[in-house]
């Protein structure tokens, strides 16, 4: 099937006027036109992934983040980035980002169905028409009270991770939850003022966790991969019911780095 088959499907899913204005989505590199037959998953568009999906044939790659963020001059091989625009255009493979576009129409649901949040909202709103009002993360009631120490536990099961950062005391008792996949500083205030009593998302920093305790939001820090991973799946899901005939390749689920 062409591209922009696939594509135009993909842009229903997560239409592009929900990305946010700085950000870099869509058809990134290659051709609306090129015949695809296979699809490679992944969240980053490393070199490794790129080594990876032309090892496995793939005509088309998808990933969470874009390759491309801010402008550049010159495309040759003496920077990195432009030498992995340069092997996708070599081989005639199209590459496609769906980054903030899908953080709201994709990725905060399906984190909070995975923590089973319940009587949900939007986090922080960044879309609103006469219809609905749409935005990054979203807050809810968490399945039953549970202590911090186990809903760090549940969070830990819930996106099957090695381990979650924690701030807070562990025995505090929790009802509500918000959650905020990739990094979530930004959306510090919007889950205060939402009344959550723990946030679950990525990237805290050393002061932002301390601050968001004495303000009584207890933290969960489960990395800023470890939520968006699930871009992955959800992607393959959904091209395997929409698009049965298509092979699709996914990135392990390894994070891009090593603790000891």
């Amino acid at each position: 099937m062409k591209c922009e088959k696939i594509i135009a499907s993909l842009e229903e899913l997560s239409p592009l006027d929900y990305a946010e204005d700085w950000d870099n989505v869509g058809l990134i590199v290659g051709r609306r036109d090129k015949e695809v037959k296979s699809v490679y998953l992944a969240v980053d568009p490393t070199d490794e992934v790129i080594r990876s999906a032309l090892k496995a044939g793939a005509d088309m790659v998808i990933t969470h983040h874009p390759l491309i963020f801010r402008a550049i001059k010159k495309v040759n091989s003496d920077d990195f980035i432009a030498r992995r625009v340069l092997a996708l255009a070599r081989n005639d493979i199209s590459y496609y980002a769906m980054h903030t576009n899908f953080d709201v129409m994709g990725m905060a649901d399906e984190a909070a169905d995975s923590i089973g949040l319940k009587k949900r909202s939007v986090l922080s709103v960044t879309y609103e028409d006469d219809i609905a009002k749409e935005g990054f993360g979203r807050v809810g009631r968490l399945p039953k009270v549970m202590t911090l120490e186990e809903c760090a536990r549940y969070v830990k099961k819930c996106f099957k991770l090695k381990y979650v950062r924690v701030y807070g005391d562990l025995d505090s008792e929790l009802e509500t939850a918000a959650v905020c996949p990739g990094s979530g500083k930004s959306m510090i205030k919007d889950a205060i003022a939402a009344g959550a009593d723990v946030y679950i998302t990525g990237d805290i920093e050393h002061h932002d966790g301390l601050d968001c305790v004495a303000q009584g939001l207890m933290v969960i820090d489960a990395g800023h991969y470890g939520i968006e991973k699930i871009f992955i799946d959800y992607i393959r899901d959904y091209l395997g019911r929409n698009f049965p005939g298509l092979s699709v390749y996914t990135h392990g689920d390894t994070e891009p780095f090593t603790v000891i």
